[in-house]
């Protein structure tokens, strides 16, 4: 007969941790009288043997947690959930100190292996929430710019009015001052911040400042990580940028490294803390077809690509760092000041700067390559979100800013599309008529497609909904793949160009 107890469920828990060399032998005792005091238990069968086989210690963390609402240790809300399930995961996770030293240790062997133990790490304490992220729906689709992939991110909920009021009511002060601040490192959790028990953040100097490196809790690619600086400052994309992702690239040469924009609209969703993202995926931006080459004047030595891609992107690329480092800076500046009215793009207005750049760098082989993507945040009484920012006719399916992941053409929808696209393909196959007010004009549009079979209609919405993020990031370039949005990207290259 199965061992149901709470006392089973703790020695489980510590043999799987021990047998996945998660804790320590000599830490068995100091591991259980953790738990018990997580878990208000005053007492254990010392006598209890591992169930055999051992369950997976999320199976466990799963049942210690069902046992400590039962018995009201803590309430059934995501929050403190979420905290007591960092708590006990810590007992897994070594210390900050501990784990800096293994992954520099392990660096010296060689980069992959060091982000390889680093990334395994967290996943088996629970940091980066796998299961969550496994419900993800992920799709691609076929556009003229080649393939674009789409993903429903159901991994991250969203959180309902009553939990932002209990928020707002619980708010904590400026401690941490925001969810990439180093100070969540450890951090017990509040209805206002995340639980981060089971958080560790590598330290990764950077040309003299102390930066760190961890990874996405929510991963949207494979080993999405994240680089932070140690002090909470705002974006800020400069010549210094430029060198920190090359840098990066020189440190870490299996991953990529970006950064937003570091301007509100076309900026991603943190600005308010300087930091860049990364990881080992291969993107759709990356096969891109080149339309033409550059002869930059100024650099004559490092080589300049066009793209064929829904954003305007100049694509470098040199074995010397530095040639690429002096070609991307040029032409940053040069975009920061630059004007053309006959295409809506001012430099400034108001007092307010709108051109910037979103970056991307990666190695290819010995090669540095550096994506320079021109961004434009200006609005209109018109277009009040954005003159490049989805329009309106395409906010049913993506309205928030379009940053550096979906420039690189993956699409990061919200979880409210699940239900909505079943409902529409309901509507489509004449089961009910309940779309989603935001989708009955397109639901409509798509009807005249049909006759539509169950086998196969939710394939023609994926379809229909590559499409529409194929808008989106139309919307979002600054020079379109028209002849009058290249004669307009021409203008610009007249100034870098050797002509």
């Amino acid at each position: 007969m199965q061992d149901n107890s709470i006392d089973q469920v703790i020695r489980d828990f510590i043999s799987k941790g021990i047998a996945a060399h998660r804790i320590h032998s000599l830490d068995e005792r100091y591991a259980i009288n953790h738990l018990l005091g997580l878990l208000g238990l005053d007492a254990y069968d010392v006598k209890k043997i591992p169930s055999i086989p051992l369950p997976k210690l999320l199976d466990s963390l799963d049942r210690m947690i069902g046992y400590a609402v039962e018995s009201q240790l803590i309430s059934d809300v995501p929050e403190e959930i979420e905290i007591m399930e960092a708590q006990v995961m810590e007992l897994i996770t070594p210390l900050p100190s501990e784990v800096n030293k293994r992954f520099w240790m392990h660096y010296e062997e060689a980069p992959m292996r060091a982000t390889d133990e680093f990334y395994r790490l967290s996943q088996d304490n629970d940091y980066i929430k796998t299961r969550k992220i496994a419900k993800n729906k992920h799709f691609s689709i076929d556009s003229k710019y080649g393939k674009l992939e789409i993903t429903i991110n159901l991994s991250k909920p969203e959180k309902t009015r009553q939990q932002m009021e209990l928020a707002r009511q619980t708010e904590g002060g400026n401690y941490p001052v925001c969810a990439l601040c180093m100070e969540n490192e450890g951090y017990r959790g509040r209805a206002d911040a995340a639980a981060r028990s089971n958080h560790r953040i590598v330290r990764l100097p950077l040309f003299g400042e102390n930066w760190g490196f961890q990874y996405s809790p929510y991963s949207y690619y494979n080993e999405h990580c994240i680089i932070l600086s140690e002090e909470h400052v705002p974006m800020n994309v400069t010549e210094e940028t430029i060198a920190n992702l090359l840098e990066i690239v020189t440190i870490f040469p299996h991953y990529f490294i970006g950064c937003n924009a570091g301007l509100p609209i076309i900026g991603g969703s943190i600005l308010s803390h300087e930091h860049y993202q990364g990881g080992r995926h291969h993107f759709p931006m990356e096969a891109a077809q080149v339309l033409r080459n550059l002869a930059l004047k100024d650099v004559p030595e490092v080589e300049a690509e066009i793209l064929y891609w829904p954003l305007s992107v100049i694509r470098l690329r040199s074995e010397d760092r530095d040639v690429v480092a002096a070609a991307a800076c040029i032409i940053m500046e040069e975009w920061q000041r630059y004007s053309d009215p006959q295409a809506d793009i001012l430099a400034e207005s108001s007092g307010m700067r709108h051109n910037a750049v979103t970056l991307i760098a990666r190695r290819v082989e010995e090669a540095y390559e550096l994506d320079v993507v021109l961004r434009n945040n200006r609005t209109t009484e018109v277009l009040p979100d954005g003159i490049f920012h989805p329009h309106p006719d395409v906010q049913h399916i993506k309205k928030e800013n379009i940053g550096l992941i979906e420039v690189l053409g993956l699409a990061i929808l919200p979880p409210r599309l699940e239900t909505e696209l079943s409902d529409v393909a309901d509507y489509l196959l004449g089961k009910n008529n309940a779309v989603a007010s935001c989708h009955r004009e397109w639901a409509e549009e798509l009807k005249q497609q049909g006759p539509f079979e169950e086998e196969s209609v939710m394939g023609m919405i994926h379809a229909a909904v590559g499409e529409k993020f194929q808008r989106v990031m139309e919307d979002a370039g600054v020079y379109k793949q028209t002849p009058e949005g290249q004669a307009g990207l021409d203008r610009f290259l007249s100034i870098l160009e050797n002509t």
